[in-house]
């Protein structure tokens, strides 16, 4: 691993937070996600990069989409991941969150995220316009995937008035749901495959339900953290045709106002040791450093904007 010798000085970041260790450390605090996810060992290999190689300390937290860019806002993290449209959402101050946040910038995208919607083969659905009058399963409000559901449906001219039931679950119980038959549709915001849709079709034929471009060319335009992506053919079992999906990414954030160097060494960071990262997430294989440069609506901080000035990448 590259040692950096960005930071000499010693820095103290956040407020209310003791020096730990030696007296040259840097402490953060990092909102990632529950146990069990990818996040919260991709905050844990990242932690110990910054360790290693500048001095920092970082305090790794659980947390999840909403609530971390939440808490950089509030000044309750200094560094968290998040889901570039519902950062977008934050820095526009639409619901769920409560007036425009102001000090919350991009740092990387690291990986995509699909949002994806799963129906029984025998239910008869093959379009959003088909979900009316169907019971649907999506995550708990407040999370990411919940809200796109909210889009998807509101693009189509429906909203949740019109099923004839929600259920708001997590993955395991969604899939359970269905396939007992007590739900129609099945929703969730994750990499592909997805192991809980695996689960689903090892028990029911399903079909994965396409957006159209239309609909897809609609969210974008509402929310430019968006991206059209494709769930390639034969991912799931009998699925023999590409479907176009809505795409949002995994991304890594700061506080705007925190240190330019620090931000600078820890995308540096994850950029040299991306091999670790990806050791962690597969989804991140593909990562290249123009994809962690992307525009994703965020406004970039300029440490991290820096380094892909210095490296090419914007």
């Amino acid at each position: 691993m590259k040692k950096s010798t960005l930071l000499a000085a010693t820095i103290l970041i956040g407020s209310g937070l003791g020096m730990a260790g030696s007296a040259d450390a840097q402490q953060l605090r990092f909102m990632t996600g529950p146990q069990g996810g990818a996040w919260y060992p991709l905050g844990g290999s990242i932690q110990n990069m910054a360790a290693d190689s500048m001095g920092a300390n970082i305090i790794v937290m659980p947390g999840g989409g909403v609530a971390n860019i939440q808490g950089v806002q509030n000044g309750d993290a200094d560094l968290a991941f998040g889901n570039s449209i519902s950062t977008v959402d934050a820095i526009n101050g639409r619901e769920p969150f409560e007036g425009e946040a102001d000090n919350v910038c991009n740092m990387a995208t690291l990986y995509p995220q699909f949002f994806q919607m799963v129906a029984p083969v025998d239910s008869g659905i093959t379009s959003v316009q088909d979900f009316k009058g169907k019971r649907l399963v999506t995550q708990p409000v407040g999370n990411t995937a919940e809200q796109v559901i909210r889009m998807v449906l509101d693009v189509n001219g429906l909203s949740y008035d019109d099923m004839s039931g929600v259920d708001y679950v997590s993955y395991s119980d969604g899939v359970s749901l269905v396939q007992d038959n007590n739900a129609d549709i099945f929703t969730l915001g994750t990499t592909v495959p997805s192991s809980a849709i695996m689960d689903l079709a090892n028990s029911r034929n399903v079909l994965v339900v396409p957006l159209t471009e239309e609909t897809m060319d609609e969210m974008i335009e509402r929310n430019p953290g968006f991206a059209a992506l494709t769930i390639p053919a034969d991912s799931y079992p009998g699925q023999s045709e590409d479907v176009l999906a809505a795409g949002y990414a995994t991304h890594l954030v700061a506080r705007c106002d925190l240190d330019a160097d620090l931000v600078y060494g820890i995308v540096e960071q994850i950029w040299e040791n991306r091999d670790e990262l990806i050791s962690i997430a597969s989804a991140m294989r593909n990562m290249t450093i123009e994809e962690m440069a992307r525009d994703n609506g965020v406004p970039m901080h300029e440490g991290a904007r820096r380094f892909y000035e210095e490296n090419g990448a914007m």
